[in-house]
């Protein structure tokens, strides 16, 4: 597939790479955390499968997708999502030029270490069931910027995307020339979401947290429900050294009399959530008390479950994604949903089970635990910090019989990323260190170094590129041979394991 469409050069296709490189160098005037890595749909040797339907490709229309990548290159000049400003000052001067968007609807606002963009998508597929017309704002995006806003369970159109930019471009610009510094690329991201949530408009808003809480431009608005998934270190140059006082920046999302979905948390991290709620006077359930996983067990592509939520019992609720941490998720994001429709509250019944169940079965969550190819089996997953590695690495674990695994870890330099590797070492006979195409990813080199002193030399290759990283695991883990059960994990940023999904066929 060419850079842009309609053009009449293509690669050779006798090398499944070879447009990879001259994609990453025609990216060099744009923020690699926005770009997409348009590296064809061929794959590395064995086609991964179709396409998922929520990660959308590059606009068919050549007009459309330039007009995309313009709006692209201009938030590109802004300041990224690692340099950051613990003010809501300039988006609350958005909202209020917008004429405050975001108060038009109710929304369910979610922050906490791992699992957020997960948790959002389980209770936007349970809105939906419940035929509530759902807007769902996330991030970082998989492939596509475009993913980060979502309507009606899907990702908007990039006609719509730039559509939506054009709208509020003229605030952005007159909120720029009053402010010490202008609006940040995830403010005006912000911004554009909450306009296009009112302009469809939706009759809830789920709402990701980009980082933190208080100070986090999603946070000038006050959810009905505040979501806590389980904080762990992470951001600590940012938000503190220990759960708890990261606790406290995230504690700002819980706002006066809102309810409060609490999974389970540290102690010292537990304590100054529950103090925010009470001086708030905000209702709280809490995971392992008010609801919970009752029971789990592995099913072919996913697993079964037994929720206990806010009304009562939710039996034989199937999920296609792998981990117990999943079940974890599905039991805070269906707490979540109770708490919005009033149950437990207002209203003593449970929701309809055969509603929860179509719901949950319906669940995606890309590049998180999320099989893209078969022998060998080649599985992306998300994990960034110690924390979510050390789930994935119990995830796989028990959900595949791997008698070899390979590793592919390309991480940014801001991360823990020896805390990274040594949650893997474990679980991985070989790995295989790379880096993305990002300005934050950390140089293989200097990753290989902090590698073998984690697995050793002899269980570390250095593959710079990523493509030859793909190639190199899937040959480790076919050396047992075609039946030996070999697989590969590609993981360590969100941006390596989009990257991974395009050079393996899924976008």
């Amino acid at each position: 597939m060419s850079d842009n469409p309609g053009e009449n050069d293509q690669p050779d296709p006798a090398d499944p790479t070879d447009s990879f490189e001259e994609i990453i160098a025609a990216e060099t005037t744009r923020d690699p955390d926005l770009a997409v890595i348009e590296a064809g749909s061929r794959t590395l040797r064995t086609q991964g499968g179709p396409p998922q339907a929520d990660v959308p490709a590059r606009p068919e229309d050549p007009e459309v997708d330039k007009a995309l990548r313009e709006v692209e290159t201009e938030l590109a000049t802004r300041w990224g999502e690692t340099k950051l400003e613990p003010s809501v000052t300039r988006i609350a001067a958005l909202m209020d030029v917008l004429g405050d968007p975001q108060r038009s609807y109710p929304s369910i606002h979610i922050t906490g270490t791992n699992g957020k963009t997960t948790t959002a998508r389980m209770i936007e597929a349970l809105l939906g069931a419940f035929e509530l017309r759902t807007g769902r704002y996330t991030s970082p995006h998989v492939q596509s910027v475009t993913e980060r806003i979502s309507l009606d369970g899907a990702p908007i159109s990039g006609e719509r995307f730039v559509e939506t930019y054009e709208d509020i471009k003229p605030y952005v610009e007159m909120v720029d020339g009053r402010q010490e510094h202008r609006l940040s690329f995830f403010e005006v991201l912000t911004g554009m979401a909450y306009a296009a949530f009112a302009d469809a408009p939706v009759d809830v808003a789920v709402v990701e947290v980009g980082m933190g809480g208080s100070w986090d431009a999603t946070n000038v608005i006050d959810g009905d429900v505040a979501v806590v998934t389980p904080i762990d270190l992470d951001h600590t140059d940012r938000l503190g050294e220990t759960p708890g006082a990261i606790a406290t920046e995230k504690a700002g999302i819980v706002k006066q009399d809102a309810t409060v979905i609490l999974a389970q948390q540290p102690v010292d991290a537990a304590q100054v959530l529950l103090k925010k709620a009470v001086d708030v006077n905000a209702t709280v359930a809490r995971e392992g008390l008010e609801f919970g996983v009752v029971a789990r067990q592995v099913a072919v592509g996913g697993q079964l479950m037994t929720l206990r939520g806010l009304g009562g019992e939710y039996t034989e609720v199937y999920l296609p994604l792998h981990g117990a941490h999943q079940a974890h998720n599905a039991a805070v994001a269906l707490a979540a949903v109770e708490a919005f429709f009033g149950v437990g509250a207002q209203r003593p019944e449970p929701l309809d089970i055969d509603t929860v169940r179509k719901a949950f079965a319906a669940v995606a969550s890309p590049g998180r635990m999320e099989v893209v190819r078969r022998s060998p089996t080649v599985v992306l997953d998300a994990a960034h910090n110690p924390a979510g590695a050390r789930v994935t690495a119990e995830a796989v674990g028990e959900a595949f019989q791997f008698s070899r695994l390979i590793g592919v870890v390309g991480a940014s330099g801001d991360k823990n990323v020896r805390g990274l590797l040594e949650a893997f070492e474990p679980v991985f006979a070989e790995v295989v260190v790379t880096q993305n195409s990002s300005h934050r990813a950390m140089d293989a080199d200097e990753l290989a170094g902090i590698a073998v002193e984690v697995f050793g030399e002899d269980r570390v290759q250095v593959e710079p590129r990523l493509p030859d990283a793909l190639e190199a695991a899937i040959t480790l883990a076919e050396e047992e041979g075609e039946f030996a059960g070999g697989g590969v994990l590609v993981t360590g940023s969100v941006i390596t394991v989009g990257e991974a999904r395009l050079l393996l066929g899924r976008g």
